[in-house]
């Protein structure tokens, strides 16, 4: 089957991987309708573990998550781009003081009436979107732990990269120090970040997709915000390099 490959759990294994794909079909299946592998179970008892090319199988009524579309989203980077977290260090700074730079994008700048806003309460593990003071969107998320909250403030998108690599640095991970250990690890729905990185103007720090979509509102991350990879891509569409991000 397409995207499933083999995903040791050592991430130095990974580490020599050329992507981090889904461990079986039904791995990809739950992804792809929007729920994890012990829910799928249950809708189809005794038929997840030997999936072949022609089962048919039970799964939730919702718009398919395609992962091959994840490539035709704009604005977003191609594989090539660095590393989701490793990005040229900068001081960290208030949005006023590190206006969003020119990006290679296809989307072009908002006006300030048009410009969408991401506000995430940190408390109800909540991301919503908004335009003007109408709130159009709202995906559930992993926030920060105690030893790496996420960032309160407010903030901006800076960069929009999909099918991220990812700087697997322990102490980083743990403490928030960078070493000199680390693995750079491949892309693919199964990378810690999932398909696509948001990179906001505080370093290191981004809003996410991850491996883990069961984790997703009752998990805590490094640091970043973390969804489901079915929510997004969702999300990526609906803001731009620029787009103000509270986190309260």
């Amino acid at each position: 089957m397409q995207n499933v490959g083999k995903l040791p759990a050592s991430v130095k294994e990974q580490a020599k991987l050329k992507a981090l794909l889904y461990r079986d079909p039904a791995d990809a299946i739950a992804e792809k309708f929007h729920c994890d592998i012990h829910f799928l179970e249950q809708l189809n008892p005794g038929k997840t573990k030997s999936i072949k090319p022609g089962y048919q199988l039970r799964v939730p009524n919702v718009e398919p998550f395609e992962l091959g579309a994840v490539k035709e989203l704009k604005p977003g980077s191609e594989i090539n781009a660095p590393a989701a977290n490793d990005l040229p260090d900068e001081p960290d700074k208030t949005p006023e003081e590190n206006p969003a730079p020119p990006q290679n994008l296809s989307a072009t700048p908002a006006s300030p009436t048009s410009m969408p806003s991401v506000k995430i309460d940190t408390k109800a593990n909540m991301l919503g979107v908004f335009e003007g003071d109408k709130l159009v969107a709202v995906y559930p998320v992993t926030i920060g732990s105690t030893q790496t909250a996420s960032p309160i403030g407010d903030w901006k998108v800076r960069r929009m990269s999909k099918w991220p690599r990812f700087r697997y640095d322990e102490e980083m991970l743990k403490h928030g120090q960078r070493s000199g250990h680390f693995y750079m690890l491949p892309p693919g729905p199964r990378s810690p970040v999932g398909v696509l990185w948001i990179a906001l103007n505080k370093k290191g720090i981004g809003i996410h997709g991850t491996a883990t979509p069961d984790s997703i509102g009752h998990s805590v991350s490094h640091g970043c915000i973390r969804l489901a990879n079915w929510d997004v891509v969702r999300l990526v569409e609906r803001i731009k390099v620029g787009t103000p991000v509270s986190i309260h």
